[in-house]
């Protein structure tokens, strides 16, 4: 599977299909090249942004796989059956890792939602957080591991097979450039959410021949690693002063403002994925 640098032309052999590109793909194009151009910082405006311009890829995609000449392309050009195979577990694969982001969002908002209350219920009183700052670190591991698996499984899309090599098709073409672009900004999104410097090199991006959209090095303002580091500093100095505790406030507050920005992204791009799924199956199965 790999990516185009080209634009793709949804041109179908048949003589009796437009040998024009079709509106909707010029405008998955257009997204596209907008995704693949977008910021490279991993802050989380920069993370939001891209789910943004996820957004509006998927829809435009959606659309897409409901045309007419979209299903006729598929049923009747000349195809092996690898290639929908490939496309079907594609749209399950992204499936799986949009899971993924969304439950260690969760997991991560409800651990931290109970170290908010903590801290609200004794405010004013003598608080101890070295055992509450080592319970939310210990379920930060557990989110790790879940996002480490992740991207451990997406190395195996480097040894899929050259679907382009194999068919010279554009429909398909586009679909695999969406996927491979979709789950290099889940990659980036997932070793955001791990507040981890990410391994020196990058599970999807080698699939793609434009600039890489990657996670860089974890900086100062991504807010898991921030209040990673302040919990870490509460176990290790045993300081639970006034301004520890206000700075472990703030910490909290910005990044519960994060993953709300960050659910409401892909909660739209998961129902967006699933009903064009839903398609796919309808045509490729029937």
């Amino acid at each position: 599977m790999a990516a185009s640098n080209t634009k793709t032309s949804f041109h179908a052999r048949s003589n009796s299909l437009p040998s024009r590109p079709h509106p909707i793909v010029l405008q998955c194009d257009e997204h596209l090249d907008r995704l693949r151009s977008s910021n490279e910082t991993s802050s989380s405006s920069s993370l939001s942004h891209k789910l943004g311009a996820l957004q509006d890829l998927h829809e435009c995609v959606e659309k897409l796989v409901q045309l007419p000449l979209t299903q006729e392309t598929l049923l009747h050009e000349p195809q092996e059956s690898c290639v929908n195979d490939e496309l079907l577990y594609g749209s399950l694969r992204l499936l799986d890792v949009c899971t993924t982001a969304k439950d260690s969002l969760l997991h991560t908002k409800e651990c931290m939602r109970e170290l908010q209350s903590i801290i609200r219920r004794k405010r004013g009183e003598e608080l101890d957080l070295t055992s509450e700052a080592k319970k939310f670190l210990s379920s930060r591991k557990v989110v790790r591991k879940a996002i480490f698996k992740a991207l451990r499984d997406l190395k195996s899309i480097s040894k899929k097979g050259n679907l382009k090599d194999q068919q010279n098709m554009a429909l398909v073409s586009l679909l695999k450039d969406v996927e491979v672009a979709t789950l290099s900004t889940f990659e980036s999104l997932l070793n955001f959410i791990s507040g981890t410097k990410p391994s020196s090199w990058s599970l999807v991006s080698k699939l793609i021949n434009t600039k890489r959209i990657s996670c860089q090095q974890v900086a100062d303002e991504n807010e898991f690693s921030q209040l990673d580091a302040a919990l870490q500093s509460s176990v290790l100095q045993m300081t639970n002063k006034s301004d520890s505790i206000n700075n472990l406030q703030n910490k909290l507050e910005k990044l519960e403002s994060c993953i709300q920005d960050l659910e409401e992204g892909l909660e739209f791009l998961f129902r967006r994925l699933i009903k064009i799924r839903v398609s796919l199956l309808n045509i490729l199965t029937n």
